[in-house]
């Protein structure tokens, strides 16, 4: 059973945002940000019902960064819609 994949244009901004932040700390952190991103969506799709549902949505941490990927399944379309890519120390409604 294979789903599909979409990450919405918000995730892709914070994604996008924390790279740079990254990588203005660091030279090649911001890209090592975004591989390890790319890499937990992988596994993500690979096995979306494995991650911890919290209310409405899944959950997986990045494990070197202290990110959450917050993602939710349509059983229906058998997409997985990523919502948010988020500091842990940052509520995703206080964007």
């Amino acid at each position: 059973m294979s789903y599909n994949f979409r990450i919405l244009t918000r995730a892709q901004k914070e994604i996008y945002e924390s790279g740079d932040w990254y990588e203005e700390k660091q030279t090649g952190l911001g890209y090592r940000f975004e591989n390890e991103v790319i890499g937990k969506i992988r596994l993500i799709i690979k096995n979306p019902l494995h991650y911890p549902l919290k209310g409405k949505f899944r959950e997986a941490s990045l494990n070197s960064f202290p990110f959450l990927i917050l993602y939710r399944i349509d059983e229906a379309k058998r997409t997985i819609v990523v919502l948010s890519v988020f500091h842990m120390k940052r509520h995703p409604k206080n964007k």
